[in-house]
């Protein structure tokens, strides 16, 4: 049985070598990345080129990462980016030309730019800023009583925070990391009093902004390109035009409309990207029924293949920690170490050995699996009464079928029970997926997030909620199914 569900994995693992032939475009995690993707997928399928986008699969150093060991094959960037975070052998006002040259011998492309500079930007509320009298970013100075709420990635960057602190001696101490889109909101509740913007939000008109002026010359210019690999232009030079053909054709104005249209006013971001380039909008954005059968696959393969993984490794493991003390404490360090890592981190520690998308996320879901599977079949085995250890003995029993005959069955319960917990807790973490591109129910969460929308949340966590319930009950069932009558009684009374 064993050696069926290796070669099953086995069959997984290549089948995405399938398709091969597809170009795969990725996205940030924000609306205006995302709207980038979808404006170059449907621009590629327009001239027959099959076209995936790879939606909201995180931060900077994910998609560079992505992008530099071939998981997507193009994403939109910025050149503030390049030179400030990722490129550290450039100038801050290089240009394209230059960032070109220092891409080559990356293997990565870059187009011209797009038409229009996002750059980053600090804001407040106009009432709060008039009040305080504050225009500048040198104001800022003077006002030790203000908080500050920069998005995660902001908090670290190069041209972020720690510079921007440097830059204007910034002596503010309450400061707090948010996700980008609850920045705006804790903005208006007065929760802070400064966030990070970027300059073609349509919050910023909308919840009446200022943007203050970086009288320092701090943020370098962002303008939007699209980076790509330099293998695409012998494998798909199509797209390459297309991508190409993209740029000096969507202006600011546009773009935070376009952000607009999705953030503001509830248009699906495949809905406004194709408005823009006068195609029709495909089924990308396909019905609630659709979705929730898609996310629900994607989801049951996370938590099976990974679960199933996990049984098949760490049942043995506690077997041989139950018949060995020395190394049953070894294992259960070890086990117990892999649970005490933060899961996001888990998952990102994944990318460099297995790419994006799902098998990243089945590898970290499969570590967190063991502890509780380990423990439990260590403590099932560890339990048994010792004179039933010495009947089974003195019949002249060998070790090999003592396990099976004996030990193992004494031990279903406590296994089963261990199977249980790893399943549940795997489904509820297999949400964090979405973030490095493995889909399911966390999808929807995501996007919920960054579109502020509650009832894309709840599409995905009532779901989640749901399986989670599911499985504990299947394995509840299961395990009175497999415990002798005569131990169900038992454990009744």
């Amino acid at each position: 049985m064993s050696g069926r569900w290796i070669v099953l994995l086995i069959l997984l693992s290549v089948a995405p070598s399938l398709y091969a032939t597809t170009v795969r475009i990725g996205s940030k995690q924000f609306t205006e990345s995302v709207i980038l993707g979808e404006v170059a997928r449907l621009a590629a399928q327009r001239e027959g080129i099959d076209a995936q986008h790879q939606r909201e699969l995180g931060g900077t150093s994910i998609l560079w990462r992505a992008l530099q060991h071939g998981d997507i094959d193009a994403y939109p960037e910025y050149t503030g980016t390049l030179t400030q975070e990722l490129l550290k052998n450039v100038p801050a006002d290089a240009d394209i030309a230059t960032l070109r040259a220092a891409l080559q011998p990356l293997g990565i492309g870059i187009t011209d730019s797009l038409g229009f500079n996002d750059s980053y930007a600090i804001g407040m509320r106009e009432d709060v800023a008039a009040q305080l009298g504050i225009q500048r970013l040198s104001d800022l100075t003077g006002h030790l009583q203000l908080r500050f709420g920069f998005s995660n990635e902001f908090m670290d960057r190069a041209d972020g925070w720690p510079g921007l602190r440097q830059r204007y001696a910034l002596p503010q101490t309450q400061v707090r990391g948010l996700d980008h889109v609850l920045s705006y909101r804790a903005l208006v509740d007065k929760a802070v009093d400064a966030i990070d913007l970027y300059s073609t939000d349509a919050e910023i008109p909308y919840y009446h902004l200022r943007v203050l002026d970086d009288d320092k010359h701090y943020f370098p210019h962002y303008e939007a390109v699209f980076l790509y690999r330099l293998s695409l232009e012998q494998s798909s030079p199509a797209f390459v035009a297309v991508l190409r053909k993209l740029a000096g054709h969507i202006p600011e104005d546009a773009m935070r409309n376009m952000n607009a249209m999705v953030k503001l006013h509830g248009e699906s971001e495949t809905a406004v990207a194709a408005g823009f380039i006068g195609v029709q909008a495909d089924g990308d954005g396909a019905g609630f029924a659709s979705r929730l059968l898609q996310r629900t696959v994607e989801h049951l393969r996370l938590v099976l293949i990974s679960l199933m993984a996990a049984v098949l490794f760490a049942v043995p493991l506690g077997v041989l920690a139950a018949h060995s003390r020395r190394l049953g404490h070894v294992v259960m360090a070890i086990s117990g170490v892999l649970q005490t890592i933060p899961s996001l981190a888990m998952f990102v520690f994944m990318i460099p050995l297995f790419g994006i998308g799902t098998w990243p996320a089945i590898a970290a879901l499969f570590l967190y699996s063991l502890l509780p599977i380990v423990r439990n079949t260590y403590a099932g085995l560890t339990g048994i009464p010792p004179d039933l250890r010495e009947s089974a003995a003195a019949l002249g029993l060998p070790r090999g079928v003592r396990l099976r005959r004996v030990e193992l069955p004494m031990a279903t319960r406590s296994i089963l029970a261990g199977v249980k917990t790893a399943a549940v807790i795997n489904v509820g973490t297999a949400t964090l997926g979405a973030l490095i591109g493995a889909g399911g129910y966390g999808q929807p969460i995501v996007t919920g997030i960054r579109l502020d929308d509650t009832g894309l949340i709840l599409e995905g966590a009532i779901p989640a909620a749901l399986m989670a319930l599911a499985v504990q009950g299947l394995f509840e069932g299961v395990e009175r199914w497999l415990t002798p009558r005569g131990m169900r009684i038992e454990a009744r009374q």
